[in-house]
């Protein structure tokens, strides 16, 4: 078997019995990307004497000695570029390494490259990365979703063997849902943010991309609990996710919200969800109509907070301190206005401007403000509705992957998240997983939702529907 179509779990068992060896694994990626990854571009920077080298000194006693995981653009890591796919920081190294890398190299894990993504993590498509789109591997005319396109089409491609992402509004379950893997958005402050360039701080949150429910769990294991740098990292206890994995599902309250069920649905989506919906019932979980009224307005105050707050992150790119700086300024107004201009893209252009505005005199209160307080009705509907449930069932996205270009007007593509946003305002957990395949063979997500600090729950919802389905093991047959 190729060993680049394992999953974690199994590859650790072939490392104990030193069936195999990390070296053989990280060539075995190599070669395989060298392969695919020409029509993929699902990475932008690949080290692979670096990656030999963590090979040659891998402990494979630790939890994931040996494995090689990709890294999303955005997540630092000490002597790497991390150009978060913008011209502006694209000669810049990272001096120190997030929370989460220390975290996976201190169990043995192999870094393998860095993922690409859209520009400072805005975006649906991973079209907006300045060095080029990624392409679904299930069809290279249709993207890959974003922002964590890359991360999620080089997992699916099987040119890595799980990898990390951030969401912000969806970011990790949409390219999950689309290449037809796993995505893990945790509770927000579960996982520390340190060391992940900001793109919108109080809706950020980094997360595993994996081929499995089980690998999922084990990497959340491994990058969850409090960290004193980062201060909306919360000091809550980290259950063993991987041992309530097989709790079963008897007796599980699964929510089905009205608001998720909308005019308008890919027919095939929405066949392959209640499908779904049905298994569940069938298998001893009981169905409970729910409402989250104030669905309708998370698109609107989701636009309004993650743009005000990256207005706020991004102001610190100016070419002064670090990253690109124009040449061709006259003085320091100036000298940030064209460097600004010349080093951001068009979609990140247009978030700073709409973000900058909401938040300018005379409109703060209108906007921004009101935001927040439509804010906290989400998270109320969410504490209600999670009185009546234990776990939410929608699909991860109203379509399959959608054409390269084909959303050519930023709403159409901001609307493309409709189903993902409201758990980042939230701050609840979600995974999307694989529910079926439409008949162009286009994957298709579901999203169980959980309330916060509830992903062991959540986890073991997603392993009994996974266990019992073949979607997972299906991959794309472009090669």
């Amino acid at each position: 078997m190729k060993l680049h179509t394992l999953t974690i779990k199994a590859l650790r068992a072939r490392l104990a019995a030193k069936d195999i060896t990390p070296a053989e694994l990280v060539n075995d990626l190599l070669q395989r990307i060298a392969a695919i990854d020409p029509q993929i571009h699902g990475y932008l920077r690949l080290n692979p004497a670096d990656a030999l080298r963590q090979a040659a000194t891998a402990d494979i006693s630790l939890p994931l000695g040996g494995i090689p995981i990709a890294i999303k653009d955005n997540i630092a890591v000490r002597g790497e570029g991390c150009t978060c796919a913008s011209r502006l920081l694209e000669h810049y190294t990272s001096p120190f390494d997030a929370t989460v890398i220390r975290k996976l190299k201190a169990v043995g894990a192999i870094l393998l490259g860095r993922a690409n993504m859209d520009e400072f993590a805005m975006g649906s498509s991973t079209e907006y990365s300045a060095f080029g789109r990624t392409r679904n591997p299930w069809d290279f005319a249709r993207i890959p979703g974003g922002s964590s396109g890359g991360s999620a089409a080089v997992v699916a491609a099987d040119e890595a063997i799980a990898a990390l992402g951030t969401d912000t509004g969806g970011s990790i379950r949409q390219p999950a849902a689309f290449c037809g893997c796993v995505g893990l958005k945790p509770t927000y402050g579960r996982v520390s943010r340190y060391g992940a360039v900001a793109f919108a701080s109080s809706l950020d949150q980094i997360g595993p991309l994996t081929k499995t429910v089980a690998d999922a769990a084990l990497l959340l294991n491994i990058i969850s609990g409090y960290d004193e740098l980062e201060n909306t990292s919360r000091p809550v206890p980290v259950p063993d996710f991987t041992a309530t994995l097989s709790a079963g599902i008897k007796g599980l309250r699964v929510g089905i919200p009205k608001e998720y069920f909308i005019d308008g649905m890919d027919a095939e989506v929405l066949a392959a969800v209640r499908a779904a919906m049905a298994w569940y019932a069938a298998n001893g979980a009981e169905l409970v109509d729910i409402s989250l009224p104030n669905t309708e307005h998370a698109i609107s105050v989701y636009y309004i907070v993650a743009t005000a707050e990256a207005s706020a992150n991004l102001a610190r790119f100016d070419g002064v301190r670090y990253g690109r700086r124009s040449p061709d300024g006259t003085d320091a107004v100036n000298t940030y206005s064209k460097t600004r201009a010349q080093g951001f893209g068009s979609e990140v252009k247009r978030r700073v401007i709409l973000g900058t505005y909401v938040l300018s005199s005379g409109y703060y209160d209108a906007y921004y403000h009101r935001a927040q307080k439509v804010r906290q009705l989400l998270r109320r509907d969410f504490t209600e509705a999670f009185k009546q449930c234990d776990v939410i069932l929608t699909p991860t996205s109203p379509t399959p992957a959608f054409k390269a270009g084909e959303k050519s007007d930023p709403l159409s593509m901001y609307l493309a998240d409709i189903f993902t946003i409201a758990v980042n305002l939230a701050e609840v957990c979600g995974i999307s997983l694989p529910c079926g395949f439409t008949a162009n063979s286009l994957p298709i997500g579901l999203q169980l939702i959980g309330p916060h600090f509830g992903e062991a729950r959540l986890l073991a919802a997603a392993h009994a529907y996974e266990r019992a389905h073949e979607w997972a093991k299906r991959r794309p047959g472009f090669d």
